[in-house]
């Protein structure tokens, strides 16, 4: 049996993403989405949600761009240096994670006020993930484990990307999808070891997300490509439709047009059909 959560990233980021989330739900094919508690429309998201039942709505923790919902003094660790802003890319933080220079505790903090959030405007909260995949690092996966634990959360994204999706020749036609493959395949080594923790955590994650090298690239072509190799078992696939109107010229992403591309492709007719024949069951993460 092959199982797919199709998950759409950055709930409440901008009007024209919960715009685009809310669309692809309604074609019939995102059927969960993580919201940021630190976005600007993050009331909104909240609205669409509740007007969306069917919509599993996951926390989609922020560690990396953007700034903290708790105190500055109480996350100082997860802070550029003499700022209020978390750094600037996953990069940054992983140099700071590998150096042992972020605290568990700020961590824990942060991702438990952010979840907290959801919690307290009525949202029942299906799973977390983190923005830029941040709980790739064991610092991270730990702290946000005992904070899901904690606060009633049974799931958590698996971050590792199946690398054969991805072919030679499709990276030779984009080179700049090399370096991100090369970067997926170095951090492939933690993945063993987050089965391990989220098994020992008692929480229920997938066989892997799909989507993640693709990210900034999924257009027609390799999502079909993606159906088509999906092999047996339960897994997700990361999108990030929207709209590449004023509002996310405003926001701080390399994902603009490449957003309406998603939408696009998430929105075609017909795709229960396409999911029905290739014989993939379309879940959420509440279904997990």
């Amino acid at each position: 049996m092959r199982r797919l959560i199709i998950n759409a990233d950055d709930f409440g980021l901008t009007a024209g993403v919960n715009r685009a989330i809310v669309e692809c739900h309604r074609a019939g094919s995102v059927a969960s989405a993580t919201l940021m508690a630190n976005s600007a429309e993050f009331a909104r998201a909240v609205d669409l949600a509740r007007a969306h039942p069917k919509l599993g709505v996951g926390c989609h923790v922020t560690l990396v761009d953007g700034e903290p919902l708790s105190p500055a003094a109480q996350v100082g660790s997860l802070l550029l240096p003499g700022t209020q802003s978390f750094r600037l890319s996953a990069a940054d933080f992983a140099r700071a994670a590998v150096r042992k220079q972020i605290a568990p505790q700020d961590i824990a903090t942060e991702a438990a006020a952010q979840i907290r959030k959801l919690q307290d405007a009525g949202v029942k909260v299906t799973h977390i993930d983190t923005h830029k995949h941040t709980h790739i690092f064991p610092v991270a996966l730990q702290a946000l484990l005992a904070v899901a634990k904690d606060l009633g959360i049974s799931a958590i994204r698996n971050p590792f990307a199946p690398l054969h999706v991805i072919t030679k020749k499709t990276i030779a036609k984009q080179p700049a999808l090399w370096l991100r493959y090369i970067q997926v395949k170095m951090l492939s080594r933690y993945a063993p070891g987050f089965r391990r923790a989220v098994k020992d955590a008692g929480l229920r994650t997938t066989d892997g997300a799909f989507g993640v090298i693709a990210t900034g690239i999924l257009d027609e072509k390799l999502f079909h490509a993606i159906l088509d190799s999906i092999p047996d078992g339960t897994w997700e696939l990361v999108c990030h439709p929207g709209y590449n109107d004023e509002s996310l010229q405003g926001v701080r992403t390399r994902l603009r047009e490449s957003r309406v591309v998603e939408r696009n492709v998430l929105t075609q007719p017909n795709l229960r059909d396409e999911f029905r024949q290739r014989g993939i069951e379309l879940i959420s993460f509440a279904d997990l």
